[in-house]
């Protein structure tokens, strides 16, 4: 673990240290980009539709206009393209965390911005539940290996308050409550209210300064 993950560091040096997690725009050729970008909207489109469980492979494929092992190629599975799909989301989000205005972005106390992060999170989550549960799930641990989730975690180690005992655990353990799965589980009984005033209350409780 690294010492002085939550100690003082310069807004600089925190900006270099993110955007060195952050998740890179694919580089590819004009036609590739171009059938990409043609899978991508189809998916979107059928899984706005009917859902990403009732959508196949075969139904994107006829919609984008590309062969069947054109798009098995590019993404191997309804997962991969979940993970695509998502790819520009999350670099929005990242880049307000790097650049946009506080309490997301640079300029506002650390406690502000970890309240600020799980909320634009929250928001984030509930609006695209579905591809991100099947990126988190496709295979065991996958959530823990998706570049995204790395800089998540580091965002939030930074702003743990500087006497956080381990901030690498800590901060797992606060991104563990958003994890798609978990979230799918409570929103019935819950609802989307009640799951977001849990996770801050959660956060509040563990970054509280002891009186003692």
């Amino acid at each position: 673990m690294p010492e002085d993950i939550n100690g003082p560091q310069s807004a600089s040096a925190i900006t270099v240290d993110l955007d060195l997690l952050r998740t890179p725009p694919p580089k590819e050729r004009a036609d590739a980009a171009r059938n990409r970008a043609a899978i991508l909207e189809a998916a979107a489109k059928l899984f706005a539709e009917h859902g990403v469980a009732a959508v196949s492979m075969d139904q994107i494929a006829t919609e984008a206009g590309v062969g069947k092992g054109t798009l098995f190629r590019r993404f191997g599975d309804k997962s991969g393209l979940a993970t695509a799909l998502l790819d520009a989301r999350e670099r929005a989000l990242q880049e307000a965390i790097l650049s946009g205005p506080p309490p997301l972005g640079p300029g506002a106390p650390a406690e502000q911005r970890l309240t600020a992060f799980l909320n634009a999170y929250l928001d984030y989550l509930l609006e695209h539940l579905d591809l991100i549960r099947m990126s988190e799930t496709s295979t065991p641990g996958a959530r823990y290996r998706i570049g995204a989730y790395r800089f998540w975690h580091r965002h939030v180690a930074i702003l743990l308050p500087p006497k956080t005992p381990d901030p690498d655990y800590t901060s797992h353990a606060l991104l563990a409550p958003l994890s798609a799965e978990h979230v799918t589980a409570l929103l019935p009984e819950l609802g989307p209210t009640r799951v977001r005033e849990g996770v801050l209350h959660l956060a509040e409780s563990t970054t509280r300064t002891p009186t003692r």
